[in-house]
């Protein structure tokens, strides 16, 4: 009996176990397996080392990013006001000067300003800081993942540098929707998609996600540090930014090579920006 104990321990702890089939998921989510997966990589960006190895608890998560017609739904059932409306404006890269800038009247509706057009339903939803997506998951009773999880679940059955293998085009068709060109010089558009392109647009990944890398970078709920400190107590300022991954439409190997499964980013907690939208996670209940 002794164990017995023991392996049941394991198994609910950590989550390494099953018993059955696996929970089903909610609406709009998937099921992540739990299990130990390495973090980071030897051969990409200094913050991506040193590489470690983590122990993760099952958890379901959203096949997609959020979408603009989800949080539209946030929006009227709540009255939320996003922080780039506050402010007034929102950050932008302007193809023209090969600058970023922040772009008057730019927020969630109008990514690049009310001079261009509209954000379609079905793209990501983007110019909304880390603050707005914790408030549309509060709404939505899910949560931001975390760095680990989102890693993890990138890494699921996939043994290549991205979540769905080793190559950004595989049989003449593109696996993400990133750069193609030499950022900032010029941009090909080769994927169809000169900024956002709808969810999913590029395939699942093993696991059932899409959007894994590429379209839009994704907040988490880690404050951004080395990955040398993260035993260390984390004190955060007013200087202190958050973590993202999974890279945008403006990352090219050249400059921004985050869409790998290890690639990571990092801004403040309230900035919006046109490339930076998140998913959401929710823990299983034992």
């Amino acid at each position: 009996m002794e164990r017995v104990t023991c392996i049941l321990f394991v198994c609910v702890a950590f989550g390494a176990c099953s018993q059955g089939p696996p929970p089903l998921p909610p609406p709009g989510m998937v099921y992540i397996p739990g299990g130990t997966t390495q973090i980071g990589s030897k051969n990409g960006m200094p913050h991506e080392r040193p590489v470690f190895r983590a122990r993760v608890r099952p958890f379901f998560m959203d096949i997609s990013p959020v979408t603009v017609g989800s949080f539209r739904e946030f929006v009227l059932a709540t009255g939320y006001v996003t922080q780039a409306e506050s402010f007034g404006d929102a950050g932008i890269f302007n193809d023209s000067t090969r600058q970023w800038e922040l772009s008057p009247g730019a927020y969630w509706q109008w990514p690049l300003g009310p001079d261009y057009s509209p954000a379609p339903d079905d793209h990501p939803v983007t110019q909304v800081s880390w603050n707005d997506a914790v408030a549309y998951a509060e709404w939505a009773n899910k949560r931001l993942p975390t760095e680990i999880e989102w890693e993890h679940a990138a890494r699921y059955g996939s043994s290549g540098q991205y979540a769905w293998g080793d190559l950004l085009v595989q049989d003449g068709e593109y696996k993400a929707n990133v750069w193609n060109g030499q950022f900032p010089r010029f941009n090909t558009n080769a994927d169809g998609y000169a900024t956002t392109s709808p969810v999913g647009a590029f395939g699942e990944t093993p696991a059932g996600l899409v959007d894994m890398g590429g379209n839009v970078w994704e907040w988490t709920a880690d404050w951004y540090q080395s990955y040398a400190d993260r035993d260390q107590e984390f004190q955060p300022n007013s200087s202190s930014e958050k973590a993202q991954r999974g890279g945008s439409f403006l990352c090219e190997p050249g400059w921004c090579h985050g869409y790998r499964v290890s690639g990571r980013s990092h801004s403040t907690p309230e900035t919006a920006l046109y490339h930076v939208g998140f998913r959401l996670v929710r823990d299983i209940t034992p």
